[in-house]
C-alpha cells in the first residue's frame, strides 16, 4: 500500500511545475480508514490534479493466512501540452495493472501464434 501511495505522490510531483513557483493548494481532500483494513482517499489540487484510491484486504491464496491488500484507483493531471492525462489502475494478486489512453498497447499477436496457442490448449498442454 505504501508503494501505491508513493506512486500517487510521484505522479503529482511529476505533474507539478518546477522552479521557484509556490506550492499548489489542495482544494479538497478526503480520507477514511476502517477497522477491517479497507480505506479510501482522494484529493484535488488547484491545478486540476486528481487522485483517488480505495483498497481492502482479500484472501489471495488457499490458506486463511494468505491475505493481502487489493487496491484500485486513478490519477489525472494536465500535461505541459494542455492534455489531461488519466491513469486508472488496479493492484491485486495479479500485480499492478495500469490503463490509460496515453499508454502504449502491444501489437496484436501474429496469426500463427494464435493458432499455436489454440492447438496447445486443445492438446491439454495449456
Amino acid at each position: 500500500m505504501k508503494f501505491i501511495i508513493a506512486l500517487a505522490f510521484l505522479a503529482i510531483a511529476i505533474a507539478a511545475p518546477q522552479g521557484d513557483k509556490k506550492p499548489i493548494e489542495i482544494i479538497s481532500s478526503n480520507s477514511e480508514m476502517n477497522a477491517d483494513g479497507s480505506y479510501t482517499f482522494d484529493f484535488v489540487s488547484a491545478d486540476g490534479t486528481k487522485v483517488s484510491e480505495s483498497g481492502s484486504q482479500k484472501q489471495v491464496g488457499p490458506k486463511p493466512e494468505e491475505i493481502g491488500p487489493v487496491s484500485k484507483g486513478s490519477y489525472s493531471y494536465t500535461s505541459p501540452e494542455g492534455v489531461v492525462i488519466t491513469v486508472n489502475w488496479v493492484a491485486d494478486e495479479n500485480g499492478f495493472q495500469a490503463t490509460g489512453d496515453h499508454l502504449p498497447t502491444p501489437p496484436p499477436m501474429p496469426e500463427h501464434v494464435v493458432k499455436m496457442l489454440a492447438d496447445l490448449k486443445a492438446a491439454g498442454v495449456l
